[in-house]
C-alpha cells in the first residue's frame, strides 16, 4: 500500500477554495471559542469532538446568516416567479463541508482549527446524516435544491421534518438487521424552528353545502404543521434558499370528550398519535403499500406547502396583497417529485374553490398551470393507487374534487374519441373500477399537470410507448425528458479535492458551475504524464478505502487490485445476483487453475434493503455467505475479496465514489429510470459496465461506446424474450459455467449444514426471475473479461477513465435544472452572484468566482 497522504499535501488539497487569508483565518477563531464558551457552554477542557463540531458548525452558519437573510429580502423586493418543488424524500447527507466550500470559507476553516490543534475530519465524522431519503429520488432532490441556489433561482424545497431518516442497517449473522435511524439526537445545528409559520391541517369529517350553494369541510381533526428551514447555499454566489420541512404537532386543545371524563392525563399523552405522522420516514420507494399513515405523510406535506404558496403569493411581495389568482401561473411553479405529492392537485383546486371562492373553471386553469410531474419509475407495482374508501374516510372533500376532475377530463375524451371507446376511457380516467375502486394518482398528476416528464431520454419515450401510452396519444404535448444530473460541488469538489485541483490546474476553477467545461480534458487523455496523475489520484483514494474497509470489517484488501464496486438499493431489478454469479464463477476459475494468469479483484456490493422485501434480505445474505468462503480460502489469497458496505449512505458513497474502477450498472434493460449513481462514478473516473439502461444510454453518447463497457440485451431483447416466452432453464443448461454457480448454491456450498438456505432465490433465478438475470449473464461474463484484460493495460485504462471524466459535463444537476427552469417552469438561471453580505468575508479568495 503506498504512503498515505503527508500533511502538507493534505493542506494542498484545498487549493482550489484558495489560499486562507490571515484575518480570517483569526476571526474563525475568534468566533469558534466565542461560540465553543457562549453557544454550547464548554471549556477547552471537558470539550468533546462533538462539541467541537457543533461549534465550527455556529461558526459557519453565521456566514450564512446574512447571506440567507439578502437572499429572502431580494425576492420579497424583486417578486420574481418562485418555484416550489415538493418531495417526500431529501437524502441531504452531511452539510458542513458542503457549506464551506460553497461559501468558500473552507481554507479559513481548516487553517483555524489546524492552528487550535483540532482535526477537521474527525470534527466532521461528528456529523449525523440527514437520511430524509431511501435512495435516487431523495438524493436527486438534494441535488436539485443545490444546483437551484447555485443557479440563483427563487426556490424553495418543501418535505417532511422525519424524527427517523432511513433506518441505520446492521450486518449480523450475514443478514440486514435494521435499527432506528435517531439523527436528531444530538440537535441539527443546521435547522431554524419557526412556530409562528405554524399551520392546522385537516383531516376526517365531512362535506356540507354551504348557504352559497359551495361546499365546506366541517367536523375534522386537525393536526400542526410546525416548519423548520435549513439554508441551502449556491456555490460562491452569496445566494441562499430554503427548504423547509414540516413537522407534526398536536393541536392545543384537547379532545373534549375524554377531556369531560376527566381523563386529562390520557388527553396529554393522546397528544402523541397526531404527532406520528411525521415520525418515520417509510423505508419503500419501489413497492406501494396503501398504508394510511403514508397517506397521511403525504396530504400533510402538501397541505402544509399550499397554504405557504398561497400566502406567499398573495403578501411575498412589496405590492400590496394580490387578490387576483389569475396572476399565480406566472408567480408560482409546483414540481412534484413523483406521485406522493400529487394530492396537491386537489388540495389547490380545495383551497382556490372553498377559501378563495374562485370559479371551478378558474381554480383549474390555476391549478394545471402551477403543476408539473416527474415520474421516476417504470415499474408498475410502484405506482400509487389509493382505495376509494381510505380517501372517503380521510379527506372526503378531495375525493368530491378528484371525481369532478375525472368527470370533466372524461368529457373532454369523449369530445375527442366519440362517447362509445369505453376502452379509452377506462385507461385515461384517474379511477380505477376494476376490484376495490382506487385512483391513480399518476393519472391525477398528468391530468393536473401541463408537464410531464421522464428522468432520462430512454425512460421519457418509454413512458410514452408502455406506462402512459393513452395518456401521450392524447396529450403528446404535455410529455418532455430531464435527464436527471448530480451536482459537480459535493460529487467533485468535495468528495474527491485531489481530482478536483488536477482538473483545475488544467482548465482553471469554473468548472464546478460550467461542468461542460471538463471535455478540455480531452486533449490530455493520451498525455502520459496527466495519465499519470490521475492515476496516482485514484490509487491515493483506493489507500484511503481500503484502510478505512479494515477499520470497518477487518478484511485485508489489496489496494492494487480493481475495485468493482456496485452501491444502490438492493432490488431485484438492479440485479446484484447478476454480480454475485460473477464472484462465483471467478472463485471457481481461481480453484479450477490457481495457477493461471488472474486480474486481483475486490468486489464490493452496498446497499439496503426494503425490511419487509424478503428476497431482497436474502440477496444481501448470500453475497456475505459467498464473502465468507471466498475470504476465507487461502488458494484465493489476495486475488479476490468479497466486502458487503454495511449502512451505504451519502457520506459512505462519498468515499466510494472517488476510489471506484469499476462501476456495476446492470439493471434489465427498460427497468431503471435513470440511475444517478452510474453519473458519479463517471465524474470521478471510474468506468462503467452497464446494459442501456436509464442514463448509461446516454452516458455511453458522450463519452463513446469505445470508454465503457455496454452488454447484454436491449430493451428490445428484452420484449423479444418475453414474448417468445422466458425459460431460465435454456441458459441453465447450455452454459457449464452457470449450471456449477447454480448448483453450488443449491447444493449448500456456501451454507454448509443448511443445504436449503437459498433454495427460494434458486427458485426465483430459474422459475420466476421477472428481470431475466440468466440471460444476460454469458454477455456479462464475456464483458467481465474484457475489463479485466484492460485493467492490465493501464495506459489504456488511465486514458478511458480520463475520457469518461471529461464526458461528465451533460450530467450536472445544473443542466438539468436549467433545462427545468426554461422548458417547464418559465424562468431563466442566473449566473450573476448577489453583492456580498457587508462585513463578512467578502474577499476573492473566499469566493469562488
Amino acid at each position: 500500500m503506498s504512503a498515505p497522504v503527508t500533511d502538507k499535501e493534505k493542506r494542498k488539497q484545498i487549493s482550489v477554495r484558495g489560499i486562507a487569508q490571515v484575518e480570517n483565518v483569526a476571526n474563525v477563531k475568534k468566533s469558534f471559542n466565542r461560540h465553543l464558551h457562549y453557544t454550547i457552554i464548554k471549556d477547552r477542557h471537558v470539550s468533546t469532538q462533538r462539541d467541537y463540531y457543533f461549534s465550527l458548525a455556529n461558526v459557519v452558519k453565521d456566514h450564512l446568516v446574512s447571506r440567507w437573510i439578502r437572499t429572502q429580502q431580494h425576492y420579497y423586493e424583486t417578486d420574481p416567479k418562485r418555484v416550489y418543488y415538493l418531495s417526500l424524500e431529501f437524502y441531504m447527507g452531511r452539510s458542513l463541508t458542503n457549506t464551506m466550500i460553497n461559501l468558500g470559507i473552507q481554507g479559513a476553516c481548516d487553517e483555524a482549527m489546524y492552528q487550535l490543534g483540532l482535526d477537521i475530519e474527525e470534527m466532521e465524522e461528528m456529523e449525523a446524516d440527514a437520511g430524509l431519503g431511501n435512495g435516487g429520488l431523495g438524493r436527486l432532490a438534494a441535488c436539485f435544491l443545490d444546483s437551484m441556489a447555485t443557479l440563483a433561482m427563487p426556490s424553495y424545497g418543501y418535505g417532511i421534518r422525519y424524527e427517523y431518516g432511513i433506518f441505520t442497517q446492521k450486518i449480523e449473522n450475514f443478514e440486514q438487521c435494521e435499527e432506528p435511524d435517531d439523527w436528531l439526537r444530538f440537535g441539527n445545528p443546521w435547522e431554524k424552528a419557526r412556530p409562528e409559520y405554524t399551520v392546522p391541517v385537516h383531516f376526517y369529517g365531512n362535506v356540507v353545502y354551504t348557504a352559497e350553494g359551495g361546499r365546506k369541510w366541517v367536523n375534522t381533526e386537525v393536526v400542526l404543521a410546525m416548519p423548520y428551514d435549513n439554508p441551502i447555499p449556491g456555490y460562491g454566489n452569496n445566494v441562499c434558499n430554503t427548504l423547509r420541512l414540516w413537522s407534526a404537532k398536536s393541536p392545543l386543545s384537547f379532545n373534549l370528550k375524554l377531556f369531560n371524563t376527566g381523563d386529562y392525563i390520557q388527553s396529554v399523552l393522546d397528544r402523541n398519535i397526531a404527532e406520528n405522522i411525521t415520525r418515520v420516514l417509510y423505508p419503500k420507494d419501489n413497492m406501494f403499500e396503501g398504508k394510511v399513515l403514508r397517506l397521511k405523510q403525504e396530504y400533510f406535506l402538501c397541505a402544509a406547502t399550499l397554504n405557504d404558496v398561497v400566502r406567499r403569493f398573495k403578501y411575498g411581495s412589496r405590492d400590496a396583497a394580490r387578490t387576483n389568482f389569475d396572476l399565480m401561473p406566472d408567480k408560482v411553479a409546483i414540481q412534484l417529485n413523483d406521485t406522493h405529492p400529487a394530492i396537491a392537485i386537489p388540495e389547490l383546486m380545495r383551497i382556490l374553490l372553498d377559501e378563495e371562492d374562485l370559479s371551478w373553471e378558474q381554480a383549474w386553469t390555476i391549478t394545471w398551470k402551477c403543476c408539473a410531474y416527474t415520474n421516476h419509475t417504470i415499474l408498475p407495482e410502484a405506482l400509487e393507487r389509493w382505495p376509494v374508501s381510505m380517501l372517503q374516510e380521510l379527506l372526503p372533500r378531495h375525493l368530491e374534487i378528484i371525481y369532478h376532475i375525472n368527470h370533466l377530463h372524461l368529457e373532454q375524451v369523449k369530445a375527442k374519441y366519440g362517447d362509445d371507446d369505453a376502452e379509452k376511457l377506462k385507461q385515461l380516467s384517474c379511477i380505477e373500477e376494476d376490484g376495490e375502486k382506487r385512483v391513480n394518482m399518476a393519472h391525477l398528476a398528468i391530468i393536473g399537470s401541463h408537464t410531464v416528464n421522464g428522468v432520462a431520454f430512454i425512460h421519457s419515450e418509454l413512458i410514452k410507448k408502455s406506462l402512459f401510452k393513452p395518456f401521450f396519444e392524447y396529450c403528446p404535448e404535455k410529455f418532455q425528458n430531464k435527464t436527471n444530473g448530480i451536482t459537480p460541488r459535493r460529487w467533485l469538489l468535495l468528495c474527491n479535492p485531489m481530482l478536483a485541483d488536477l482538473i483545475s490546474e488544467k482548465i482553471g476553477d469554473d468548472w464546478p458551475v460550467h461542468l461542460d467545461q471538463l471535455t478540455q480534458l480531452k486533449e490530455w487523455a493520451e498525455d502520459p504524464k496527466f495519465q499519470d496523475e490521475v492515476m496516482k489520484v485514484k490509487q491515493n483514494n483506493k489507500n484511503k478505502l481500503a484502510a478505512y474497509l479494515k477499520e470497518q470489517t477487518d478484511i485485508d484488501i489489496n489496494p492494487s487490485s480493481l475495485f468493482d464496486i456496485q452501491v444502490k438499493r438492493i432490488h431485484e431489478y438492479k440485479r446484484q445476483l447478476l454480480n454475485i454469479l460473477h464472484i462465483i464463477t471467478l472463485y471457481n476459475r481461481i480453484k479450477k487453475n490457481p495457477g493461471a494468469p488472474f486480474t486481483p479483484r475486490t468486489v464490493m456490493i452496498g446497499g439496503k434493503a426494503a425490511p419487509g422485501y424478503y428476497m431482497a434480505k436474502q440477496i444481501i445474505k448470500l453475497f456475505n455467505r459467498v464473502g465468507a468462503v471466498v475470504n476465507a480460502d487461502p488458494m484465493v489469497g489476495d486475488k479476490l475479496k468479497v466486502v458487503f458496505l454495511e449502512n451505504y449512505r451519502v457520506t459512505l458513497a462519498e468515499k466510494i465514489m472517488p476510489a471506484a474502477d469499476l462501476s456495476e450498472q446492470i439493471s434489465t434493460a427498460g427497468t431503471e429510470a435513470s440511475g444517478t449513481g452510474n453519473m458519479k462514478f463517471m465524474l470521478n473516473g471510474g468506468l462503467t459496465i452497464g446494459t442501456l439502461d436509464g442514463a448509461n444510454v446516454e452516458m455511453a453518447e458522450e463519452m463513446g461506446n469505445e470508454n465503457i463497457f455496454i452488454f447484454g440485451m436491449t430493451v428490445d431483447d428484452v420484449e423479444a424474450v418475453q414474448a417468445k416466452g422466458y425459460n431460465a432453464y435454456d441458459y441453465y443448461n447450455e452454459s457449464p459455467e452457470l449450471k456449477q454457480v447454480i448448483d453450488m448454491i443449491k447444493d449448500g456450498f456456501f451454507t454448509p449444514g443448511n443445504n436449503d438456505e437459498f433454495k427460494d432465490v434458486v427458485d426465483l433465478l430459474l422459475n420466476n426471475d421477472r428481470f431475466l438475470t440468466l440471460a444476460d449473464y454469458k454477455a456479462y461474463i464475456a464483458a467481465q473479461d474484457d475489463v479485466s484484460a484492460t485493467y492490465n493495460n493501464t495506459t489504456k485504462w488511465a486514458e478511458m477513465a480520463i475520457h469518461n471524466i471529461a464526458s461528465s459535463g451533460k450530467f450536472s444537476s445544473d443542466r438539468t435544472i436549467a433545462e427545468y427552469a426554461r422548458e417547464i417552469w418559465g424562468m431563466e438561471p442566473n449566473y450573476e452572484k448577489l453583492p456580498d453580505p457587508h462585513g463578512l468575508m467578502g474577499s476573492k479568495e473566499n469566493s469562488p468566482e
